[in-house]
């Protein structure tokens, strides 16, 4: 059996709807101001095309989320140093969640709203156990280390879309939470992962 391919229209339709959703959060001072009629009216698609190819809002979210996030996914698992494979643990760490921070600034308002979409825990989302997961292993490639879960999950903490949110809220310059980011990662990584209370 040969497997479909979509139709032309709804390709068009599909890439109307992304583009026009990634626009509207992007200008959006509030992504939960961001509603599906206004993504269908802004793509010229009936509302039910949106239901039919996304499922709901946050599928939508989602979607565009994830493709925004290929490029730098690709650059984890097949790139050159510092985010590809081959770089050294201490160094690798570093650059996954400059990665990541630089992610969530470049795509505040999509962030935030995927992080407070729908009410399941935003740790079961695909796209945190990914970096989860991937930050996790290479941590624990580092000598001394005890606990690359919890650790993962505490670095982590520090790119949330919400903190991002504040911090760009509050004024603080880009270079200046890529440093304060860091110099965090290298005060955690510099204990060895062991406790210092």
């Amino acid at each position: 059996m040969t497997e479909r391919k979509p139709r032309k229209d709804a390709a068009r339709n599909r890439a109307a709807v992304l583009a026009a959703a990634d626009d509207l959060f992007a200008r959006g001072a509030n992504p939960e101001s961001v509603t599906m009629a206004d993504i269908a009216v802004a793509a010229g698609v009936g509302k039910a095309t949106l239901f039919r190819a996304f499922g709901d809002r946050t599928g939508l979210i989602r979607t565009l989320y994830q493709a925004r996030l290929e490029p730098i996914r690709e650059a984890i698992e097949e790139g050159p140093p510092p985010l590809g494979p081959g770089t050294p643990p201490l160094q690798r760490v570093p650059a996954l969640l400059d990665a990541v921070l630089c992610f969530k600034l470049d795509n505040r308002h999509l962030a935030l709203a995927l992080e407070e979409a729908g009410s399941d825990s935003p740790y079961r989302a695909e796209h945190y156990r990914r970096w989860h997961g991937t930050l996790r292993a290479v941590l624990e490639q580092i000598p001394g280390l005890t606990d690359g879960a919890f650790t993962a999950h505490a670095l982590l903490a520090a790119t949330r879309a919400d903190l991002v949110e504040h911090l760009v809220g509050e004024h603080t310059p880009r270079e200046r939470m890529r440093a304060d980011l860091a110099a965090f990662t290298a005060r955690v990584l510099g204990g060895g992962g062991r406790a210092t209370v």
